[in-house]
């Protein structure tokens, strides 16, 4: 019996199956390609971020350590984002649970406190010895080639003489030490102000808020704040010696130890004289 042709029935040539061939072997492979890839995501991975650490740091430190992390992101691709204060206030922040791997202190005394609360991987290590200057603004009177004692005598009843806070920074302290080795004394409370830390001391004397004050030589350097200051280095013997000294706390990883030896290196080193900061003994 002749077979009845059903109009509805699509007959496929040779050609039609060798298509269909082709597109279900594009699906399998789809399928095994979605099933390798996570979350089937095709496009080329992303590279993974750059690694970052985060350091706590005085602020005397402020210049030379972003002239060394940036050497040292040139050599490494590490990023190293510094949080300045003074020191006594990182410290007390970092005993709060603040999120750093290294404290980098403008003294010993600060490390010795969070080595003692058990918040350190060891007692640290002396990095660099820091200096004072006494400074004036640029359009200042004050007969700074003579010294501090002539400068503070100098001044009118009403001037300022800005220090940093001894309670908190390392560099205030030096400075009360100074004049009272200079012969000045104390300065009466009407004639000082004291800056959270050594940059805002600084500032002070840079913007014409303070009259003259005492430094961080190595801020004073910096073209940033040089080009705003008349500036006198004060002799290493109006002050105990500005041991300062930098530590890794607990939980550091391998990479912020890296980083810390790096600090220790001569290249680093020389950074850190270059500045103005004479190195450890």
């Amino acid at each position: 019996m002749q077979k009845m042709h059903n109009p509805n029935v699509r007959h496929f040539s040779e050609t039609d199956r060798k298509r269909c061939c082709r597109g279900f072997l594009a699906v399998c492979v789809f399928l095994v390609v979605s099933a390798l890839t996570p979350f089937g995501v095709h496009a080329q991975a992303s590279a993974p971020a750059p690694l970052r650490l985060k350091i706590a740091a005085a602020s005397n430190l402020k210049f030379v350590l972003a002239d060394l992390a940036g050497l040292y992101k040139q050599q490494t691709g590490v990023q190293v984002d510094v949080n300045l204060g003074a020191s006594g206030n990182l410290a007390r922040q970092i005993l709060q649970g603040l999120p750093v791997e290294q404290f980098i202190s403008a003294d010993e005394a600060w490390v010795a406190e969070l080595a003692k609360a058990g918040r350190t991987v060891d007692a640290g290590q002396r990095y660099a010895m820091g200096r004072l200057a006494l400074i004036v603004p640029k359009n200042s009177a004050l007969p700074l080639p003579q010294g501090l004692a002539a400068v503070v005598r100098a001044m009118k009843p009403g001037d300022k003489f800005a220090i940093a806070n001894p309670a908190l920074a390392p560099y205030g302290v030096a400075a009360e030490e100074a004049l009272q080795r200079a012969g000045v004394g104390p300065l009466p409370m009407t004639n000082k102000v004291l800056g959270d830390n050594i940059g805002q001391a600084t500032q002070f004397v840079a913007t014409g808020a303070a009259q003259a004050g005492i430094s961080a030589l190595a801020l004073t350097l910096a073209p940033e704040i040089a080009s705003s200051l008349q500036v006198l280095p004060l002799p290493a013997e109006l002050h105990a010696p500005l041991y300062q000294r930098m530590v890794l706390l607990k939980g550091a990883t391998a990479a912020a130890a890296d980083w810390q030896r790096f600090l220790l290196s001569p290249t680093a080193q020389g950074v850190f004289v270059r500045h103005g900061y004479a190195l450890p003994q």
